[in-house]
């Protein structure tokens, strides 16, 4: 399925927008996406790197040795987050318009996962990391 989505930051000084399918959708309740989006999990797609075209300037942040996560150079919301040399985005669900648009169908480190959080009707619960390597998820 081919779509075209739209988001933003907080204040409105980045616009963006997403053409055609994203690879995977996903939700990570790991240390780092705790930490690095203030919320118990971190809800997110999978884009080709072209797919994503940004209006505005952001402000990139490095995270570890190879990821930066790029932010509203006014507000400072997280837009993105890529990982050096890969053809491949993290969009956070939250900051698009539409996030409704976008199911998520995995989640991962669900050895962090809060007990009082209810069950999401995932196709699959990854422990730790995916075990497959590939783009999409099985």
């Amino acid at each position: 399925m081919t779509q075209s989505l739209a988001g933003s930051c907080y204040c409105g000084a980045i616009r963006f927008s997403l053409r055609g399918s994203p690879y995977r959708v996903g939700i990570c309740h790991c240390l780092d996406c705790r930490k690095k989006t203030g919320s118990l999990f971190n809800p997110f797609a999978v884009y080709p790197v072209d797919a994503l075209i940004v209006t505005g300037t952001t402000t990139p942040h490095r995270l570890h040795a190879d990821y930066q996560r790029h932010v509203c150079a006014a507000c400072a919301s997280p837009v993105y987050q890529q990982q050096d040399g890969s053809d491949e985005v993290e969009v956070f669900l939250g900051t698009l318009d539409e996030p409704n648009r976008l199911a998520p169908s995995y989640e991962l480190w669900t050895v962090r996962r809060e007990a009082w959080l209810p069950e999401f009707p995932l196709a699959r619960h990854y422990a730790h990391d995916r075990e497959g390597k590939g783009r999409t998820e099985p």
